[in-house]
């Protein structure tokens, strides 16, 4: 049996879509009903900061539901319509929480206001990383894909490219304008590969779930010392080929050059979220 629930969210349209297995009472079973609900919370970038490792070391807590690929509804696909995104979410009981990752949102100059107008307690997650070496990772990606010459030459030459690349990493005065600090949750992304219990747990709470993801859940690839899912069994499920893979060498000026880049923004970004980090 099919039913359809219109309830909304505030300023929202339809908020979820009632699918029922209804077994009949008198067998004593209880009846099963599962939702196709939009998120309560987003993560929203940034790119190569560990928002695919985020989203799978979440979903050990069995409370935690999300769709595979990444929506990219609030960006590119908006016009699509609110029923097209929430067909995309997964079935949940009312026990679990939706989650939707699609990194790019960061960037984008119309998601915040988007999502805002969807729901305005939203929950926002933004994991954030050393804009060094996140530029380091993000541009060696594209040059192993053919599409630009060596980060070197960008980062050290006249290239605008690199410059264009890394002045858009920060758009945090956006999503303030749009959203209370409490609720935007930071999760800094070099802690989610040293110690990626601590930063699940304290995401956990920030949905306002009790943490259960611990210590026991992670092990350590390796070769690419690049933390793991520990399956029951005992072996290791660990993310994609591009995960933890090793950077090249990177001349010790270049390096010198992009950190005066960042240093200014960076402490703009600290002074928005009153909280720092060793970048």
């Amino acid at each position: 049996v099919q039913e359809a629930n219109v309830s909304a969210y505030q300023h929202g349209p339809i908020a979820t879509s009632r699918i029922i297995h209804a077994l009949d009472i008198l067998t004593g079973y209880s009846t099963l009903i599962l939702e196709k609900k939009f998120p309560s919370a987003i993560i929203v970038g940034v790119k190569k900061a560990g928002t695919r490792a985020l989203l799978e070391f979440l979903r050990l807590n069995a409370n935690i539901r999300a769709p595979g690929p990444e929506v990219h509804f609030f960006d590119k696909n908006y016009h699509r319509g609110l029923e097209w995104y929430r067909e995309k979410m997964p079935l949940t009981t009312k026990h679990q929480l939706t989650i939707e990752k699609s990194p790019a949102y960061f960037h984008s100059k119309t998601a915040a206001e988007r999502i805002r107008a969807l729901n305005p307690a939203m929950k926002i997650i933004v994991v954030v990383r050393n804009p060094v070496m996140r530029a380091i990772s993000g541009i060696i990606l594209k040059k192993a894909l053919g599409r630009m010459p060596t980060f070197e030459d960008m980062a050290v030459g006249d290239c605008q490219y690199v410059l264009g690349y890394t002045t858009n990493t920060w758009r945090g005065i956006t999503w303030l304008d749009n959203f209370p600090m409490d609720q935007i949750h930071i999760v800094d992304g070099e802690r989610l590969v040293s110690a990626p219990a601590l930063e699940v747990s304290q995401t956990e709470r920030f949905l306002g779930l009790e943490p259960v993801v611990t210590e026991e859940d992670f092990g350590i690839h390796p070769v690419k010392k690049f933390p793991c899912i520990r399956q029951r069994d005992g072996s290791l499920h660990c993310l994609g080929r591009t995960k933890g893979r090793e950077h090249p060498k990177i001349r010790r000026e270049v390096l010198k050059r992009l950190k005066r880049f960042y240093d200014g923004k960076n402490q703009l970004f600290f002074r928005m979220i009153n909280r720092s980090f060793v970048w």
